[in-house]
């Protein structure tokens, strides 16, 4: 599918000048910069430098204060207390990292991830009452509770108090808990909005720690499962997050928790983990066990506390991760064959596929390559409990959440975003539903939003690239969301000899300008472009710039993102 080539706006050029000099560095890294919101030297070192000390106050953060004296009172009673967390990487993650913390200081708590399947996302009555039974009397709850309202009360009826440590929009009404940790609470004049849910459990375990004189020390040996979960969750690498980010991913490759190091070598992958790498080896596997089976089983791994117990942890999440896998490849090609076999659907603005027996777990994951495939929004439904449940998913632009909203007398409940949303329906609603839901699609789509963007950084020549260049580069990693790892544009390239096919239809060349240097590339799936690019013809290309390693020898490779000719 070809992409539209999307050029970022330029940075003022005197801006530019003025930071170039400033930095030594060339025009277009001082572009880089602005578009960062990098415009001073101050700036400059305050990002590609990241200093654990910029990490802000904790107690700036509405209702810390009262939800470290509710932690203090507890552990000064001997209060059981249980750490509350979502079942998905950022939710298992939060839970391990504030319950080792706090097994290390007190010895009446324990931990509690619901069902995906019995008690579905957030805060449950059965979690409740599981607390309730177990006499306890303190629930801190991890990357949910914010809009738990009727939970919460729940719980308070019972004797039960709430912390909520959560990092999602808050609805009209805050839970009446004892603390309610968000930052993107109006009333919350914490600096920095977008922590992860582990990210607002680090604040916390901060904040008890600078309180408690507690050596920092003990808090950072945490920051690989905060990693992790800034990676999986998605979050932007601006800020609070990319000091975390860089911090974390030192830890997860010097010297992580045991749980980190078995899934590490599961993986295989024997070099340095970069976001890219927890968010395609990592992730998925913690989230195995929750999709699969039961996501208790990720967090035993994150908190174990002996390589064999990490080890046997690792082994049984790997396996499931393998069902998942074939899970998702099965499904994904029954979907796309149903696609294929109905002419109709396949030159639909939207994408709704359902068959009974696919497995709830998996329908976000095919959705979301559905989604890729196709390029339009997608649903992805299944049965579940005597409803047909799904996993949408949209594309860049798109309000999928509205979209649903317009269908909503079609639905039994239905929740998420403007990008992902999880919903539920009868049975003899979903053909109405796919019917309504094209509809509305139709009418409110706009044709450029159908195909999908390659957003450039700058166009360069390859005569700019050079060694200082890609050093400099490297070190604006972590790249992730706001601070994607740089596509640029060359244009009037041509091939120096013959491209090649390697693998499954990638090609692989050497290309060149005038009076350029020599860069080997590798594009990956774009082997129909051999014949033409071998015909000698200029082309343009659009690319990252990555470093291949080949017997110890390290070069500069272009990793081709987008071909166009002439």
């Amino acid at each position: 599918m070809q992409k539209r080539w999307v050029r970022q706006e330029k940075a003022d050029a005197k801006k530019v000048e003025k930071l170039s000099k400033e930095l030594s560095v060339s025009s277009i890294l001082a572009g880089m910069m602005l578009r960062r919101e990098i415009r001073s030297f101050e700036d400059a070192k305050d990002f590609f430098r990241p200093n654990l000390l910029l990490l802000h106050d904790p107690f700036l953060m509405k209702d810390m204060p009262e939800a470290i004296d509710r932690i203090e009172k507890a552990i000064k009673n001997q209060e059981n207390i249980l750490i509350y967390g979502d079942y998905d990487v950022d939710g298992t993650t939060s839970v391990a990292l504030t319950y080792c913390f706090f097994k290390e200081i007190h010895s009446n708590i324990d931990y509690y991830i619901p069902d995906r399947y019995k008690e579905g996302y957030g805060i449950s009555t059965q979690g409740i009452d599981y607390a309730f039974e177990n006499n306890q009397t303190l629930i801190i709850a991890l990357d949910c509770g914010i809009k738990s309202i009727d939970k919460i009360a729940y719980a308070n009826e019972k004797g039960i108090d709430f912390i909520i440590c959560d990092h999602h929009l808050p609805g009209d009404e805050i839970p009446d808990a004892v603390a309610v940790l968000d930052p993107k609470r109006k009333d919350c004049d914490y600096p920095y909005k977008e922590l992860s849910g582990c990210g607002l459990g680090f604040k916390l375990i901060q904040a008890y720690a600078d309180k408690n004189n507690i050596d920092f020390s003990v808090v950072e040996k945490y920051l690989d499962l905060v990693v992790v979960s800034i990676a999986s969750d998605i979050v932007p690498i601006t800020g609070e997050n990319r000091i975390l980010a860089y911090y974390g991913l030192e830890k997860l490759n010097t010297n992580p928790c045991k749980g980190l190091v078995a899934l590490k070598e599961l993986s295989g992958k024997k070099d340095d983990f970069t976001i890219t790498d927890i968010v395609f080896s990592l992730g998925p596997r913690i989230n195995a066990a929750g999709r699969i089976d039961d996501a208790k089983n990720a967090v035993k791994l994150l908190i174990a506390d002996s390589v064999e117990g990490a080890e046997d942890a690792g082994f049984i999440i790997n396996l499931k991760n393998d069902e998942r896998r074939d899970f998702d490849a099965n499904i994904t090609e029954q979907a796309l064959n149903m696609i294929l076999n109905s002419p109709e659907m396949e030159f639909r603005k939207s994408t709704v596929v359902y068959h009974e027996s696919w497995h709830k777990g998996v329908i976000g994951i095919v959705a979301s390559r559905l989604t890729e495939k196709y390029y339009r929004p997608t649903i992805v439904l299944t049965q579940s409990n005597g409803y047909v449940s799904g996993s949408a998913r949209s594309v860049l632009g798109y309000d999928l959440y509205a979209a649903l909203c317009e269908c909503s007398d079609l639905l039994e409940q239905f929740g998420g975003h403007k990008y992902a949303a999880g919903l539920t329906m009868k049975t003899e609603n979903v053909p109405h539903f796919i019917q309504r839901f094209e509809e509305v699609v139709c009418a409110t789509i706009t044709d450029d939003l159908l195909t999908q963007e390659l957003l450039i950084e700058d166009e360069i020549l390859l005569n700019d690239i050079d060694a200082k260049f890609f050093r400099i580069l490297q070190q604006f990693a972590p790249f992730g969301p706001q601070n994607m790892s740089p596509i640029f544009m060359s244009r009037n390239v041509s091939s120096y000899g013959y491209g090649s096919l390697v693998g499954n239809n990638h090609l692989k060349m050497t290309v060149r300008q005038p009076d350029s240097p020599i860069f080997n590339t590798i594009a990956f799936g774009m082997g129909e472009y051999l014949e033409e690019i071998n015909m000698g013809k200029p082309f343009d290309i659009c690319y990252t710039i990555d470093q291949n390693i080949y017997k110890d020898k390290k070069t500069i490779q272009l990793n081709i993102k987008g071909i166009k000719t002439y």
